[in-house]
């Protein structure tokens, strides 16, 4: 082979790089890149080649000379330069990866220096005005998680200003008279079919704003009941503003759980429309059209109102931590949970729960204890056949899970300067707050009043906060505490025998006591009728099952 032919043969093929061939990387000390990404998921490579330090293969010997083929490196006489058909030039020397010249990437970034400013936002869009919540747990302000984890001055910036209650658009046009006619007799034709019509509606708000979809849970039945429902009462009392607005300001920060704004109450409003006219029957025309709009527009108004006023200066949900989980009996557990902050309540008021295990759907459950110094709450909680969130916090929940409450809710208070007698029935669970009540009492001191508690359950076994409770009326002379069973066996001494609210009747009079009712639903219903033939006046029977079921 001649001289012009080796030369030819060492130059780099045309072929060498195909079309479709990415070239190795040109930046120093990256090396060269294979044909296949070694992050490929085909690479059959990729996971069994060591990541990084020396090869565990045996070290192999040279192989020593013997006969046989001659490599073809060593068939060729070595070549001067000067005998090439074309000079060449000096070739600069390899730099071995980390050779001078390289500087070496710090393991941990250097310490900031000052808070990270929070950029400009854009101007916003007129239609779209900026959310008004309640700043998040770790913006960056005064005493934010970030600067203090860094030991670094925050940034001191002053909090946006919310618009005054009222500044958001026109008062709308209340309905009128005529418009309530029209308003109830739409709801009367679309009644027959209100699960359907519910549907509907559902399907129009997802179809026209998906983003919306996240906020409810996958089961949308329970969903379509209760929005019919408040409808129904929006119809009822629209009447009459001031009972309106007693209803939809707490409805409006309720939702505030959800992460529904303001904004999101009037995009849903065209969907309600056409959902109502689809099922409103021959009866629905322009002018109905037209009176629901104008009471869909101030029941916006109102529960926007109420949703600004608590944003104002409480989150939309806490998150509490499970620091005790103790099983009271087979069914029935008390969570001790330890806010990520301050959580302000009342004892005999109650929370929306939300589990980790099922997500956007609340349960409501009363506070077992009065507000305590060291700021754990607890709660009582039984678990209900096919009950989602009740059987996840009884019988899944452990120390160390997260929940999130909502804002404390209920009327279910006592007025320390009225002074009055307290009767109080607790079914089952529903103890929990009535020991509550019953602690609050205690710290206040009971002022010359009598406290009653009948704790009712079916069985014996269940009265598993009795002695509790016996403890306390033993170091209080106002306190008197009687249990109540269904079942005779295994009764404790001194118990009643027969329904909680039939024991409450044979004590009667009770004239110039202040009912308080929690338990299940029938024994609070039941309990409210036994108490007014009983000389309670209606005022004086407080209960949330209306509140709790919205």
């Amino acid at each position: 082979m001649s001289t012009r032919q080796l030369v030819l043969g060492s130059r780099p093929s045309k072929d060498g790089v195909g079309r479709g061939t990415a070239a190795g990387p040109v930046l120093p000390g990256a090396g060269s890149a294979a044909a296949t990404p070694s992050s490929a998921p085909d690479a059959p490579d990729a996971q069994d080649a060591p990541a990084d330090g020396p090869s565990t293969a045996p070290e192999q010997p040279e192989p020593a000379p013997g006969p046989g083929p001659v490599p073809a490196a060593a068939a060729f006489p070595a070549v001067s330069p000067s005998a090439l058909p074309f000079p060449v030039g000096p070739v600069a020397p390899v730099v071995p990866v980390g050779a001078a010249g390289l500087v070496p990437v710090p393991a941990v970034p250097a310490k900031p220096t000052w808070a990270p400013t929070v950029p400009a936002t854009a101007a916003p869009v007129p239609s779209a005005p900026p959310p008004r919540q309640a700043p998040a747990l770790n913006r960056v302000g005064p005493d934010d998680r970030w600067s203090r984890a860094w030991g670094v001055p925050a940034a001191v910036e002053p909090p946006p200003a919310l618009e005054p209650a009222g500044a958001a658009g026109p008062v709308p046009e209340p309905p009128g008279a005529e418009d309530l006619v029209l308003v109830r007799a739409a709801l009367a034709a679309v009644a027959a079919d209100a699960d359907r019509a519910m549907a509907h509606f559902h399907a129009l708000v997802f179809l026209r704003h998906p983003e919306l979809r996240a906020m409810f849970p996958a089961a949308m039945d329970e969903q379509r009941t209760r929005l019919f429902r408040a409808l129904r009462l929006c119809a009822s009392r629209a009447g009459d503003p001031v009972a309106l607005r007693e209803y939809l300001g707490p409805l409006g920060r309720r939702h505030r759980k959800y992460g529904a704004l303001p904004r999101h109450y009037a995009s849903v409003a065209d969907c309600l429309v056409a959902a109502l006219a689809r099922y409103g029957g021959s009866g629905w025309d322009g002018r109905t059209e037209a009176a629901w709009r104008r009471l869909l527009a101030l029941v916006v108004r109102l529960m926007a109102e109420g949703a600004d006023e608590e944003a104002r200066s409480t989150p939309p949900w806490w998150q509490a931590e499970v620091v005790e989980h103790r099983q009271a009996t087979r069914d029935v557990a008390v969570l001790t949970l330890r806010p990520d902050q301050a959580y302000p309540f009342r004892a005999g008021q109650w929370a929306a729960v939300e589990t980790p295990w099922w997500p956007r759907v609340w349960r409501p459950y009363s506070f077992g204890s009065a507000p305590r110094a060291d700021g754990l709450l607890t709660l009582h909680v039984k678990a209900v056949q096919a009950g989602w969130v009740s059987n996840a916090l009884v019988h899944r929940a452990r120390p160390g899970d997260v929940l999130r409450l909502g804002a404390a809710e209920g009327a279910m208070t006592v007025d320390h300067a009225a002074g009055e007698d307290l009767l109080c029935l607790g079914g089952g669970t529903g103890i929990g707050p009535v020991a509550a009540l019953v602690e609050e009492v205690a710290e206040r001191g009971a002022a010359g009043r009598r406290v009653e508690v009948f704790y009712g359950v079916r069985r014996a076994a269940e009265l598993y906060r009795l002695e509790e409770l016996r403890e306390l009326a033993s170091r209080h002379s106002w306190l008197t505490v009687r249990p109540v069973v269904s079942e005779s066996a295994g009764a404790p001494a001194g118990a009643l025998v027969g329904d909680l609210p039939e024991a409450v009747a044979r004590y009667a009079p009770w004239h110039g006591f202040a009912a308080y009712l929690s338990g299940p639903a029938a024994m609070v219903r039941a309990g409210a009728a036994v108490l007014r033939r009983c000389g309670v006046p209606e005022g004086s029977v407080r209960h949330d099952l209306a509140a709790r079921a919205d």
